[in-house]
C-alpha cells in the first residue's frame, strides 16, 4: 500500500511547503531539488533520504511513477540537500527491494508497515568528474 495520490496531492500543496523549511537538516530527510521535464521549472521535493557507501538512497513513498522520480531519472540526476549542505547526485535508478535493505532499522519497520518497497538510489558527483564538466 505505497501511500495514495489523493494523499499525495495533499502533501504538495499543503504538507510539503512547511516540510521543506525543516527537512533539509532533519537526519533521515533531505529535499530533492530537480527540473521539470516539460516546463523546465526547478521543484524541490521533501524525502525521506539515507546514505549508502557511494550515494544515497530515497524511500519512494509514492512509488517509481511519481513526477518528480520521473524527472530526477529524465536528467540524470539531481540536487540534494541534507543535513545543511547541498551535494549533486547522479546516475539515479529505481531498485524494487522487499525486504528495504538499504533502510536503518526503524525506518525499515515504519516503511514495511506502510508496503513501501520502491528505492530510488543516486551515486553522489565524484570531485573528479565536476571538474571535467
Amino acid at each position: 500500500m505505497v501511500l495514495s495520490r489523493k494523499v499525495a496531492r495533499f502533501n504538495r500543496v499543503a504538507t510539503n511547503r512547511v516540510a521543506r523549511l525543516i527537512t533539509g537538516r532533519m537526519p533521515g530527510f533531505g529535499t530533492i531539488v530537480h527540473r521539470g521535464r516539460r516546463s523546465g521549472r526547478v521543484y524541490r521535493t521533501p524525502v525521506n533520504v539515507f546514505g549508502t557507501p557511494t550515494g544515497y538512497v530515497v524511500a519512494l513513498t509514492y512509488g517509481p511513477d511519481s513526477d518528480w522520480v520521473r524527472n530526477v531519472l529524465a536528467a540524470g540526476g539531481c540536487g540534494l540537500e541534507t543535513r545543511g549542505r547541498t551535494e549533486e547526485l547522479t546516475a539515479p535508478r529505481v531498485v524494487h527491494d522487499e525486504a528495504r535493505s538499504a533502510m536503518p532499522f526503524m525506518p525499515r519497520q515504519v516503511l514495511g508497515l506502510a508496503r513501501v518497497t520502491d528505492f530510488l538510489y543516486v551515486d553522489r558527483v565524484s570531485p573528479a568528474s565536476r571538474a571535467a564538466g
